[in-house]
């Protein structure tokens, strides 16, 4: 694929995925681990959401440089860009009314979400700083990337709960299928071996 080709398919990613946590917010169910982070930091210090994203974020990339890990110019992209995505698209999402339309938006999120990850990915210009950790630990030690993004991100879900971030049946529904949904996302784009699909999709609708 031509540089231009995957400087696109890499901004249409990182744009679905920046609609994709909007959309989660606005279903009034609780947000997902990073996201109740990342409103648990703009509790404390009055920062958007989406700056707070741009905050982690670079927190992240500099403790990858300190381990010896380069990021690629696709890392810095998505450091800075869902975070400026998030905040230019949170004011046109309307707020869910009613349980199915909520489910109807959690289920469209993390659909959008786990695709574009395997979008922005599959461009091959940098992993995001969240998924280049978690990419390194899965390979390092042989983990399912799905089980290792699980994992992580309770971990995260507690910090932002204990700062206040907005926890919820959404959130619990997020933690459980977003490793299976990133998993097959990365495999539709080819960062990931696809012969395994039909059974990611088996395992995806039995959680």
């Amino acid at each position: 694929m031509v540089l231009g080709l995957r400087w696109a398919q890499l901004i249409l990613g990182l744009a679905g995925f920046g609609l994709s946590i909007p959309l989660m917010m606005r279903s009034g169910l609780g947000l997902g681990p990073w996201d109740a982070f990342h409103l648990g930091i703009h509790n404390l210090t009055g920062l958007t959401v989406g700056s707070a994203s741009i905050a982690v974020g670079a927190l992240i990339v500099a403790g990858s440089l300190l381990l010896g890990m380069r990021p690629g110019a696709g890392t810095l992209a998505n450091m800075i860009l869902v975070g400026i995505f998030v905040d230019l698209v949170l004011p046109w999402v309307p707020d869910a009314v009613g349980l199915p339309v909520s489910l109807g938006y959690y289920a469209v999120g993390i659909a959008l979400n786990g695709l574009s990850t395997g979008m922005y990915m599959g461009a091959y210009l940098g992993n995001g700083p969240r998924d280049g950790m978690i990419l390194a630990i899965s390979s390092r030690w042989g983990w399912p990337f799905r089980r290792v993004r699980t994992v992580i991100e309770m971990f995260i879900l507690g910090g932002g709960f204990l700062m206040g971030g907005t926890v919820g049946l959404g959130t619990v529904l997020f933690a459980l299928s977003i490793g299976p949904a990133s998993q097959l996302g990365l495999q539709l784009f080819g960062v990931l071996p696809r012969q395994h699909v039909s059974r990611i999709l088996a395992e995806a609708q039995a959680l």
